[in-house]
């Protein structure tokens, strides 16, 4: 029996899922530290070493609990990377004090990426202060033309991470890849990028697309899995391979636009956190294997 197109359109796409070639080592492997919460840094670091994971994302309240100094003596005398900081960002603000404040927090988060060896300050750009979404959009744009100059001037990138459009109101009036493109096109892609992060860009239709226009300067890649049916909007993030992403072809786009950096698995997710942490690396190693 002869296949109808939208048959045709499926056979191709599971082709093209098994066509590209599974990861054969963790040597890109990084834990992003939200994925064992219940751990210090100096624990998930130390974790990190156990496991044989050599990279390692770092959260900017992880390092103030254990002090900056310390959290750099921690990834120094471990030998572990750091492939990003999280976060800067949150611009939108109500007034020119607050979204002045803003920028200060961000500038010392570029300190921060600085001291600790990160090359990369992921941005959470924020949500409206009220109803209007087009100028808190603008207010984006302008915190983080603000802060071009001093990061580059630390050797630090910023990377606008686009968030699920379900955190639109909370989180980040920057929703899509296309949006996040729109916003780095305007600066050298040494000095901002995007960050991709799989649970936040899956859904969208012109999601290979914004990869392709990405190329080039996409500086973080993120994995982690939608569950169906989603057990919490922000807590209900899966281990690979327990949703319905396309993690491998996202994968090769993500490589084919020139991207070839560390992979970070960030998941938010509490029964996660409440399992032992060396457990849960195991875990992280073996479907990154089978499924990134």
């Amino acid at each position: 029996m002869k296949r109808t197109a939208s048959e045709e359109m499926a056979v191709e796409r599971t082709h093209r899922r098994h066509e590209v070639e599974p990861l054969q080592t963790i040597d890109r492997l990084s834990l992003n530290q939200i994925t064992t919460d219940r751990w210090s840094l100096r624990e998930a670091a130390e974790g990190c070493v156990r496991a044989g994971v050599p990279w390692i994302a770092l959260w900017r309240h992880k390092v103030a609990e254990a002090g900056l100094q310390e959290s750099r003596r921690i990834i120094r005398d471990t030998g572990l990377q750091v492939s990003s900081l999280c976060r800067g960002g949150m611009f939108p603000a109500a007034t020119a004090a607050e979204r002045e404040a803003r920028i200060d927090d961000n500038r010392r988060a570029v300190d921060e990426a600085a001291e600790l060896g990160a090359d990369t300050l992921v941005l959470v750009c924020g949500p409206a202060p009220d109803r209007d979404i087009d100028a808190a959009r603008a207010m984006v744009e302008a915190g983080i033309e603000r802060l071009v100059p001093y990061a580059e001037s630390c050797g630090i990138r910023l990377g606008i991470e686009p968030l699920h459009p379900m955190y639109a109101a909370e989180r980040s009036v920057i929703v899509t890849l296309e949006q996040a493109n729109a916003v780095a096109r305007a600066y050298a892609p040494e000095q901002v990028g995007v960050v991709i992060d799989v649970f936040h860009v899956w859904w969208d239709p012109k999601l290979y697309e914004g990869i392709a226009d990405a190329a080039g300067r996409i500086v973080g890649y993120h994995v982690s899995d939608w569950i169906v049916p989603t057990p919490d909007l922000l807590m209900g993030r899966g281990m690979m391979g327990d949703g319905v992403i396309e993690l491998r072809r996202i994968r090769a786009a993500v490589e084919a636009a020139g991207y070839n950096g560390p992979i970070e698995v960030e998941i938010f997710n509490r029964e996660l956190w409440d399992r032992p942490g060396d457990e849960v690396l195991a875990l992280m190693k073996e479907r990154y294997l089978e499924h990134v």
